[in-house]
């Protein structure tokens, strides 16, 4: 069905073809390839390789820890994690680098590398063109059978990140006291992957009670029980759930657990993006400074930010964008709208169990639920949409038509092409990880935002009529 090479890795459906899916071959192929580059570049012979919860995580998962044994490199082998656990491990163990075998928010036919450098963070987009060049030309070396890697477990991963979440406590971020002393009561949609472990892992060190977590889709299968992207549509279970167990909130997180969304009690949705917006508001009150998100996040965070007497910046999407962001201004928090929290007091990358963390210990200090808390804050409206590319397609060539009709707003094409209108704003982009357009549009009402959004998505189908 489809194999994309991006910033955000190697990502594709399985079976099928290779070079046209992701297949043992192509996996073999890229990971020969990292795994050459990462001796090239640093000292360590070690590498971290984890996965998330996918039917086909075992497989893909054999052939890049023996395809990397197999040049020769020691790998710290997590098995099922998330991640930033995975993240966090390469520096942990100070490792050459880590692959994630995940296909985050995609469907169950998806998996993907995703490639870490030795710090821990995505690899840049500069690294990333020099893995495919290598993969391209088939320039990796096999050690001889003397010089075959060893494959190292590793049980402490888990814990390590969840202590580094809890030493926060001392700064104070993480609030243990006011956690434990709300008693919360707690959905959790874990979606039939690693999120079921480390989620109630976390709530249990956080103070809570056995008894007062509710995980729905708790076996750890791959066979997701809805679509795994966590967005309204595919909450539904959880909204209702936690009505009825008369919950104080649901916690809803993707497969490898790197993006977080809240529901309130009265099951609504606290909405994605204001996950980054609630946790930036609570670390803004401890830390001055800036903060950082991606081009297709809600105003709301500058909004925010402002209020605390910090500056906002806006950077392309894409977690390493963000993060190089994010040090280039020294950003205090920052992240995604689509519930990715980013810390660098633990790490630079996007994390749900630290977000769950801030989260809980924001709306504990406050004292107020979580609806209430969700009104305190400015309130947007966003429309997300999507257009499937046709193969071959010059998107470039479709977002110069719209620059041209559009020229009279304010433009950025620093990614995509994002369009600001007196009441709100368009931002369209090829995702990194699926052959479409992204239409994202925000207006201070839902009609307004899709009256926006449904015009360039018009203006769109005009262009690629005519492409």
């Amino acid at each position: 069905m489809a194999l994309i090479k991006s910033i955000s890795g190697i990502r594709g459906t399985i079976g099928g073809r290779p070079g046209e899916n992701l297949t043992p071959v192509d996996i073999v192929r890229f990971t020969s390839a990292f795994g050459h580059w990462l001796k090239g570049c640093s000292s360590s012979n070690t590498v971290v390789v984890g996965r998330d919860g996918r039917i086909s995580g075992p497989l893909v998962s054999e052939l890049v820890v023996q395809t990397l044994m197999a040049l020769g490199l020691d790998v710290v082998d997590i098995g099922l994690s998330t991640t930033p656990t995975v993240e966090m491990a390469v520096t942990a163990r100070g490792a050459a680098g880590g692959i994630i075998i995940t296909a985050s928010h995609n469907p169950k036919e998806w998996n993907a590398l995703k490639l870490l450098n030795a710090s821990g963070e995505f690899i840049s987009a500069s690294d990333g063109a020099e893995v495919l060049a290598l993969a391209e030309a088939g320039g990796a070396v096999f050690a001889p059978v003397d010089g075959l890697g060893r494959r190292l477990p590793d049980e402490r991963s888990m814990h390590h990140h969840i202590e580094a979440i809890l030493s926060l406590l001392s700064h104070p971020l993480v609030r243990r006291d006011l956690v434990a002393a709300r008693r919360f009561r707690i959905v959790v949609d874990a979606v039939n992957s690693t999120g079921a472990v480390f989620v109630p892992e976390l709530l249990v060190a956080l103070g809570l009670r056995q008894e007062d977590i509710i995980v729905l889709n708790g076996n750890v299968d791959g066979h997701f029980a809805h679509n795994p992207e966590p967005l309204p549509g595919n909450l539904l279970q959880l909204s209702s759930e936690v009505v009825r167990a008369r919950a104080d909130l649901g916690i809803a997180v993707d497969p490898d657990v790197d993006r977080l969304v809240l529901v309130c009690e009265d099951g609504s949705m606290f909405g994605e993006e204001y996950t980054l917006v609630a946790v930036a508001d609570y670390v803004l009150g401890h830390r001055k400074g800036d903060t950082v998100s991606n081009l297709s996040s809600s105003r709301a965070l500058r909004d925010v930010t402002e209020k605390h007497g910090g500056r906002y910046h806006a950077a392309a999407v894409g977690e390493v964008n963000v993060v190089r962001c994010m040090k280039e201004v020294s950003a205090v928090i920052g992240g995604e709208g689509n519930g990715g929290i980013i810390v660098p007091e633990l790490h630079y990358g996007r994390d749900a169990l630290a977000g769950i963390a801030l989260a809980l210990s924001h709306l504990a200090a406050s004292g107020k639920s979580l609806a209430q808390l969700r009104r305190t804050y400015p309130d947007y409206h966003i429309s997300k949409n999507r257009i499937e590319l046709p193969e071959g397609l010059d998107l470039s060539a479709v977002f110069d038509r719209l620059a041209e009709r559009y020229a009279g707003e304010e433009l950025n094409r620093e990614d995509g092409l994002r369009i600001e209108f007196a009441d709100g704003w368009v931002h369209l982009r090829a995702s990194n990880t699926e052959p479409i357009i992204r239409i994202i549009a925000e207006g201070r009402s839902e009609t307004s935002a899709e009256h926006m959004a449904q015009r360039l998505v018009a203006d769109i189908r005009e262009g690629l009529h005519s492409a």
